[in-house]
């Protein structure tokens, strides 16, 4: 079965559009969460991914819409964000999101999928590889896969050694889930990536082959920013789109 792995879209179709077209075909999609927040098309987003065999799960930002956590955590302009979002979201994809899973999720016998980390779903950032060892006792499968950070990345526990590993994500190289070892694999960001990269990122996930290959899809940047300005969301978050930050 071939997968497609988003996360962090962001209410950004054109980059969503984009990665569906790049990826071909596929038989199901797996989304981390955050499929709202910051950008400007959440109903046209949540609709999108919904025509799919999907499997998804809330992050920070569509837990904070929905109301299931304070905003206090959240920068000024996210804060804005949220609120916007709250007031143009329909009824039935509040709902829905308010539905979803917000702990972690095993997709397969091997394979894990959380928003954050095992240890705290929707907030953790696994950015070091100590944050990563302390994370490997949360999670009862050999793999697991991470969004929340918006910056592809492994972090890996070989079966031979006591430390783990901080790996870049190369694109357009299938990457084994090597057997025996302990895997954190974050595919990056759709809709807001912030490795100085401004394409979409994503993965696909060939349960046949048991690998992963993390890709990139161009998309129309200044579409997606001409929209956020006239909803008249923050100028910050519109800037960022450009440079991938």
């Amino acid at each position: 079965m071939r997968i497609l792995l988003v996360s962090d879209v962001h209410a950004n179709l054109a980059a969503l559009d984009a990665v569906v077209k790049d990826a071909g075909a596929f038989e199901r999609i797996w989304c981390l969460g955050d499929m709202v927040g910051y950008g400007p098309q959440p109903n046209e987003c949540i609709r999108r991914l919904r025509e799919f065999d999907l499997v998804s799960l809330a992050g920070n930002h569509d837990l904070a819409v929905t109301g299931k956590v304070g905003l206090w955590d959240f920068t000024p302009d996210a804060r804005d964000a949220i609120f916007w979002t709250r007031h143009w979201l329909n009824t039935d994809h509040l709902d829905w999101l308010a539905s979803l899973p917000t702990a972690a999720v095993a997709a397969t016998p091997e394979i894990t999928l959380v928003h954050a980390s095992p240890r705290d779903p929707a907030w953790e950032y696994i950015v070091t590889r100590e944050i990563a060892k302390d994370n490997l006792e949360f999670t009862k499968t050999p793999f697991c896969l991470n969004g929340h950070t918006h910056q592809p990345v492994i972090f890996r526990k070989p079966w031979d050694g006591l430390k783990v590993l901080e790996e870049r994500l190369p694109v357009n190289t299938p990457i084994p889930f090597a057997p025996h070892d302990l895997m954190f694999i974050n595919p990056g960001s759709v809709g807001q990536p912030r490795d100085e990269d401004p394409r979409a990122a994503y993965a696909i996930v060939d349960l046949d082959e048991m690998t992963i290959t993390h890709r990139r899809a161009q998309y129309d940047v200044s579409l997606t920013q001409k929209l956020m300005k006239q909803a008249k969301l923050p100028d910050r978050l519109i800037r960022r789109l450009r440079f991938g930050q």
